[in-house]
């Protein structure tokens, strides 16, 4: 995956945050230094701390940005979608759709996104990450107040089983581009999966 400088975004926030984005997905969070960010992003130490205060700051700030960019874009296309099935396969078509396009912020979901830290503290639980898991969940609902979820189940506990498969489909493809786990499935082979997941879900 390779570096190249942000040189083209004006504001030393925003290369800051691509900086770090690049960075992160490349070397870790852990070993990313904030040194090396600045140094990226052609700005300094103290720019770094006025808008992200430190490194978990500036992780935080590039999650919440995607999610600016995929929840409006859901939401509108979900609207105005009366069946709640096709709503949620919509839905989950545009996330995948959107991590297939920007690889580096899917290794960065997938590695650094709900990895409980040493101080216990989820990185990933910025206000947009939460926004979305709502929307999954007002889809859920609809799917059992229509009768397409058995009540018996809770309609968190569906979303929970759902992103768990989603995202393990997604680890395990990206490790097996990056090691020698075994996941030779291509992202079709994922849609069938998840399609076919579904059909177990739905009661009709």
């Amino acid at each position: 995956m390779p570096i190249l400088k942000p040189s083209a975004i004006a504001s030393s926030r925003d290369r800051l945050r691509e900086s770090a984005k690049a960075l992160f997905a490349e070397s870790g969070y852990e070993k990313t230094t904030t040194a090396a960010i600045c140094r990226l992003a052609g700005t300094s130490q103290s720019q770094l701390n006025k808008h992200f205060v430190d490194k978990e700051g500036i992780l935080q700030a590039i999650f919440e940005h995607a999610w600016e960019h995929i929840n409006p874009a859901v939401r509108l296309a979900t609207d105005s979608i009366p069946d709640p099935r096709e709503k949620l396969k919509v839905l989950i078509e545009m996330v995948l759709g959107f991590l297939e396009t920007d690889r580096t912020m899917r290794t960065l979901f997938l590695l650094e996104g709900r990895r409980i830290r040493g101080d216990g503290h989820m990185v990933v639980l910025v206000p947009g990450f939460v926004e979305f898991v709502k929307m999954v969940d007002g889809v859920m609902k609809e799917l059992v107040a229509q009768g397409y979820l058995s009540p018996e189940g809770n309609p968190q506990a569906y979303r929970s089983a759902l992103m768990g498969a989603v995202e393990g489909m997604l680890r395990d493809h990206m490790l097996a581009h990056t090691s020698r786990y075994p996941g030779n499935f291509t992202e079709a082979d994922m849609r069938v999966v998840l399609s076919k997941v579904l059909q177990l879900f739905f009661t009709k």
